[in-house]
């Protein structure tokens, strides 16, 4: 029985629709279009954008110390971390649209899992209730249902003095009657359910909650842990960085 040449057997495969048939027989595929350099770097810039972006709310952000509040413990020039995990995973609200980087700027947030609430003597940053495009950095002295009193430069916590002699300064020996500045003699208040009282560790020279009420837990951002760069400036070009400083535990 004779075969026709010319008729195909049904087990031959057609080619793909993305493969030409060369003069030779051959098939061969069609290569895709290669993207353009200047696409390329721009996906990849808008990734890390959105990386830096995701890190920058939910892990870990930099700040850098513009005042001395916070001496001796932090100084004018230290650069720092802080841990927006330290309590739980928060989730950004009350979100405003910027021309900036990053291009939201979030002026609270709330715990979609909590991992533990702020203690006393946490340093925390937070947005400066008097003007939230502000950001504070202080240390939390009273806890919610708390009741905070100062009396002639001693804070007392619920009637009792508070030990803060191995993390604070004061460099004024004068003291001032509470009717005239609450810097020494404050109180007492109780603090809401929802909200923190802070102060600065120098004393002396600091605008926390004395002045300006309480911090509402929303409010935080995250806990202050490390010092991963600290800049002088002053002195002999020697001194400008302060080598010791790196990489040193916030406490």
């Amino acid at each position: 029985m004779s075969v026709d040449p010319n008729l195909q057997s049904s087990d031959e495969i057609a080619p793909r629709a993305s493969e030409a048939t060369t003069g030779e027989g051959v098939s061969s595929s069609v290569q895709p279009a290669r993207k353009s350099i200047f696409r390329e770097y721009a996906e990849a810039i808008i990734v890390a954008m959105l990386l830096a972006f995701a890190i920058r709310v939910f892990v870990v952000q930099a700040f850098k110390i513009p005042s001395g509040s916070m001496i001796p413990t932090l100084l004018i020039g230290d650069h720092i971390l802080v841990s927006k995990l330290a309590y739980g995973i928060q989730w950004p609200s009350d979100c405003k649209f910027q021309v900036a980087f990053p291009p939201v700027n979030c002026y609270a947030s709330h715990a979609l899992i909590e991992f533990g609430k702020p203690q006393r003597g946490d340093i925390i940053v937070f947005r400066f209730p008097e003007d939230e495009e502000k950001d504070f950095i202080k240390r939390i002295v009273g806890l919610p249902g708390d009741t905070v009193q100062i009396k002639n430069k001693v804070v007392l916590v619920n009637g009792t003095a508070l030990d803060d002699k191995d993390f604070t300064q004061r460099i004024d020996s004068g003291v001032i009657d509470g009717t005239i500045n609450p810097r020494d003699n404050f109180g007492p208040v109780t603090v809401p359910s929802d909200a923190y009282f802070v102060m600065g560790d120098n004393r002396d020279q600091s605008l926390d909650s004395r002045f300006w009420g309480f911090v509402r837990e929303e409010k935080i951002r995250g806990k202050a842990f490390r010092i991963y760069w600290s800049w002088s400036g002053q002195g002999q070009w020697k001194e400008w960085v302060r080598w010791g400083r790196f990489g040193k535990a916030i406490q």
